[in-house]
């Protein structure tokens, strides 16, 4: 019986990704799954270590070609984060799309049935659609961070006290209400029978938290210093 998952946050192209570490892991999963949906930051084109963002960009779209060339019985659904909203990748996925059946993009979210997928950097603060549209434009067009930046942000990420503050800065009933108030205001709440909310963004990997009507679920980041986690939707039977 085939299966569902979500995946988000594995920052590939920038140094602090491990995703290798779990590719064996995602790969089982590939092989059992009917969709497999990847949830935002699967590249990271502000801090990639690639000499311009054009190799970013061609290494990226050869990933995903060579995912969905390796597993043409399973669906890919790449919902877009902000570290991924670059223009240049934008102008790449409409003709992935034409080319493989087995692929789709979508700018902001993911509606599945009951289930709603969505990067999660809507938690940031109070969003509606257009606040979000704004909030993304601003990633289109930045550069990559030099050496320096680059170097520094790697020693920040690698210490502990991003996970530390983690539940400071994104506590759970916090980044809930938000997420709620964007659902409604895009007409995918409780109230349109959403009942998962499946996202990313706040490295910070829980499953089951329950808030007014709907269940959260988030992967965590496959970066260093913080716990990864693949997400089991459910079974295709039961998914109908």
């Amino acid at each position: 019986m085939k299966k569902w998952f979500f995946v988000s946050d594995l920052h590939l192209l920038a140094r602090r990704s491990q995703a290798d570490r779990y590719w064996e892991r995602l790969e089982r999963a590939i092989s059992q799954a009917s969709r497999f949906v990847l949830g935002g930051d699967i590249f990271d084109f502000r801090w990639a270590t690639t000499r311009d963002i054009g190799l970013a960009v061609q290494e990226a779209i050869g990933w995903l070609e060579r995912l969905v060339q390796q597993h043409p019985d399973c669906q890919f659904h790449l919902v877009l984060g902000n570290h991924d909203h670059h223009w240049a990748f934008l102008c790449r996925l409409d003709g992935l799309a034409e080319k493989y059946a087995n692929f789709r993009w979508h700018p902001y979210y993911l509606r599945l049935g009951e289930h709603i997928f969505l990067h999660g950097d809507v938690a940031e603060r109070k969003m509606g659609p257009e606040k979000l549209a704004i909030f993304r434009v601003r990633w289109h067009y930045r550069p990559r961070r030099g050496r320096l930046m680059s170097q520094l942000y790697e020693f920040w990420m690698a210490s502990r006290l991003p996970r530390a503050l983690g539940p400071l800065v994104y506590p759970k009933w916090r980044v809930a209400r938000r997420i709620l108030a964007y659902l409604r205001r895009i007409g995918h709440g409780p109230e349109q029978g959403v009942r998962h909310v499946y996202f990313g963004h706040i490295h910070r990997g829980f499953s089951g938290y329950r808030y007014r009507g709907l269940v959260f679920h988030n992967t965590g980041p496959a970066v260093r210093g913080h716990r990864f986690r693949l997400l089991e939707v459910g079974q295709e039977e039961s998914l109908d």
